[in-house]
């Protein structure tokens, strides 16, 4: 029990770094918080017409559910689970900014990688093949999610197939406001044009 509350802190304390909110200020950006949506993840950072920016803060937000994952591994099995939640709910939920962070996907694909790679493949997938057909990356991130939850009991067993759809739900309720912007038509679709 005490391995899995050490865990659940430093998972928490990892997931709350905003780097999406470091990046854009120390690059010059201000206040990720004042651009687009408002979010501080990386594509929210997109928006600043930086991709190098935008794939830094996505690839140190992924960095966090790993480390946290292979930090906990060290105490053992609790701990790993209690870890992985943790840490996507310290992304979501930051104490530092008021408990108002990002949505969570690439901190969680963090997660599946280091916990369930086999889901992980499988929610890249997902992922990628509906932000081609659509060019929503919310639409895919809450389609990646549903499929996550659902393919995971076939992949891991059922505690880690447990965690997985517990952020899964997370992920989805993050969402909320990009689903009424989707069922709106007013929900900003991305480009993989070059620039």
């Amino acid at each position: 029990m005490i391995a899995a509350v050490v865990a659940a802190i430093i998972g928490y304390l990892l997931g709350s770094i905003p780097w999406g909110l470091v990046l854009a200020r120390v690059c010059g950006y201000g206040d990720i918080r004042r651009i687009g949506s408002g979010n501080i993840g990386a594509t929210n950072v997109l928006r600043t017409g930086s991709k190098a920016l935008a794939a830094a803060t996505l690839a140190l937000d992924l960095a966090k559910g790993v480390a946290a994952v292979w930090i906990a591994a060290l105490l053992g099995g609790p701990a790993i689970l209690a870890a992985g939640a943790a840490v996507v709910v310290g992304h979501m939920f930051p104490v530092w900014l008021g408990f108002r962070g990002g949505k969570g996907v690439a901190t969680a694909f963090g997660v599946l990688i280091a916990l369930a790679w086999p889901v992980a493949l499988a929610a890249a997938a997902v992922w990628l093949a509906t932000a081609v057909a659509f060019r929503f990356s919310s639409l895919a991130s809450l389609v990646a999610a549903v499929a996550c939850a659902a393919g995971a009991p076939l992949l891991v067993d059922r505690h880690r197939a447990m965690l997985i759809a517990a952020i899964a739900i997370l992920v989805v309720i993050r969402h909320r406001e990009n689903v009424h912007r989707l069922l709106a038509g007013t929900e900003g679709r991305i480009s993989f044009k070059k620039s």
